[in-house]
C-alpha cells in the first residue's frame, strides 16, 4: 500500500520498484517520528528531539565506497582512489536487494541537493529506517508540497541497512557496500546505519556533475555580512576543524555548514540542513548550535544520555567522539533564506596542524594559498572521524 504525497507519475512501481508491501511517501517530521518510535529506532528525546544509536558504524565506511565501472565513466574517475564495481555486480546487487525488500516497509523523501536552481539535482531517497528519511529531510533541501506533484529524481538512493551483500556476488569488498552507477542513476548502501552516507552519497554525485558545468564543489562551510551576501567567507576544513561553529557567527548570516559549489553566479549550499559534531560543544560558546539539541525533530546521533531524565552528556565519547545532532538551517536564527552567497571575499584553511607545516594563524599569499589547497594540506592529528 501507499501512503502519503507523490508524483502519480513516478511512484516506485514506475522505478521498476515493486519489492516493499508499504511504501510512505514524503512523511512530515512529526510523522516520521512516529513511524520511528513505533518501529523501535529510537526513543523521543527532550524538546522532541530523536535518539538513536547507529550500531557498528559510528562514521562513514569509505573503503567499502565503489563506483561502478561502465563506458561513461572510465575516463573521468581517479581509479586509484576509487573502489570499482564491475556492472554485472551491480546489476546483481541491485536485483538482490529489492529482493531482501520484499514485503517491507520503506519511506521515501523527494528532495533536492543544490540551492541554486540552475545546478540542483532531485533525489529520491528511499530509506528502510524512518529515522534516516527524517535525516535525509533535514540535510537536503525540501521542496514545496505541491511541487510533489510533478517531483522526479535525477537520482535515486536506496539504503537499506539490514541487507548485507556478498562480495564474491557483488564484485565488492565485504558485506557492507556502497555503490554509485552514474548510467544507472542509481546508488545502493547496505549494512551500515550510520546517517552520513546518505548526505555524503549527494555529495558525490555533486563532486562528478558539477565540475563539468563549470562549478568547483567544495567541503567547506559559508556565511556572508548581513545585508550584504557579496561579503562572503568561505571556511576548508576536515570533519571536526571547525566549519559549523565558525560559519555560526550571530553577526553574519548563515549560508551552510559543510558542502557548497562555487559558480560564475556566486556561492551556494548543496544542503537543507547541518551535521554538526556535539562532543564538548559548549552552550555559551555555540549556544545556537547547542540549542537545535532539544529542538523538535533534531536527530541526536550516537549520544549518551541519562536514561531516566534524558538529558545528554556532551563529555562522553564512550560510543564515538564523532556524536552528531542533524537539524534544519532554519533552525539557526541567521540562516540565508536562500543559501545563496557571492564570490568568496574570504578564504580561511581549518588545518589545525599539529606538524609545524604552517604557523597557527597563517596569511597566505595567492600562491601560497593555491599551492596548499592543490596539494591537499588540511593535516589534523589524531586523523578525524569520517563526516
Amino acid at each position: 500500500m501507499a501512503f502519503g504525497r507523490v508524483n502519480p507519475q513516478f511512484r516506485l512501481e514506475d522505478q521498476g520498484i515493486t519489492g516493499p508491501d508499504n511504501v510512505y511517501y514524503n512523511l512530515i517530521e512529526p510523522a516520521l517520528i512516529e513511524a520511528a518510535l513505533q518501529k523501535g529506532e529510537g526513543r523521543l528525546g527532550r524538546g522532541g528531539t530523536f535518539l538513536v544509536s547507529t550500531g557498528k558504524f559510528t562514521g562513514r565506511s569509505p573503503k567499502d565506497k565503489h563506483i561502478v565501472r561502465t563506458d561513461s565513466v572510465a575516463d573521468k574517475i581517479w581509479w586509484e582512489n576509487n573502489a570499482t564495481m564491475s556492472p554485472e555486480g551491480f546489476d546483481r546487487l541491485y536485483e538482490d536487494m529489492l529482493a531482501h525488500m520484499q514485503g517491507g516497509t520503506c519511506y521515501v523523501q523527494d528532495l533536492v541537493g543544490g540551492a541554486d536552481p540552475a545546478y540542483a539535482i532531485n533525489v529520491r531517497m528511499i530509506t528502510e529506517l524512518a529515522w534516516h528519511a527524517l535525516f535525509c529531510r533535514h540535510m537536503l533541501r525540501r521542496p514545496e508540497r505541491e511541487a510533489l506533484d510533478r517531483f522526479v529524481a535525477d537520482f535515486t538512493i536506496i539504503n537499506c541497512p539490514s541487507f548485507k551483500s556478498d562480495p564474491k556476488r557483488h564484485d565488492c569488498r565485504s558485506d557492507t557496500v556502497i555503490a554509485l552507477n552514474f548510467d544507472r542513476k542509481l546508488i545502493l548502501i547496505g549494512n551500515t546505519e550510520y546517517a552520513g552516507e546518505n548526505k555524503k552519497s549527494v555529495f558525490t554525485l555533486l563532486n562528478y556533475l558539477l565540475p563539468e558545468k563549470g562549478v568547483m564543489p567544495m567541503h567547506c562551510s559559508a556565511n556572508h555580512a548581513r545585508g550584504n551576501p557579496v561579503d562572503t567567507a568561505i571556511f576548508f576544513g576536515l570533519s571536526g576543524t571547525g566549519k559549523t561553529t565558525l560559519s555560526a557567527d550571530p553577526e553574519r548570516v548563515l549560508i551552510g555548514d559543510d558542502e557548497h559549489g562555487w559558480s560564475e553566479r556566486g556561492t551556494f549550499n548543496f544542503e537543507g540542513g547541518c551535521y554538526a559534531k556535539t562532543i564538548n560543544l559548549d552552550p555559551e560558546a555555540e549556544p545556537e548550535i547547542y540549542a537545535t539539541t532539544e529542538k523538535f525533530g533534531t536527530v541526536i546521533e550516537n549520544m549518551v544520555y541519562d536514561d531516566e531524565t534524558l538529558e545528554l552528556d556532551f563529555a562522553d565519547d564512550s560510543l564515538t567522539a564523532n556524536m552528531r545532532c542533524a537539524y534544519p538551517l532554519h533552525y539557526i536564527s541567521n540562516a540565508s533564506a536562500t543559501a545563496l552567497g557571492g564570490h568568496p571575499k574570504n578564504i580561511i584553511m581549518l588545518t589545525c596542524d599539529a606538524f609545524g607545516v604552517l604557523p597557527p594563524i597563517a596569511r597566505l599569499t595567492p600562491a601560497q594559498a593555491m599551492y596548499h589547497f592543490l596539494s591537499g594540506f588540511t593535516s589534523k592529528w589524531p586523523a578525524p572521524s569520517a563526516a
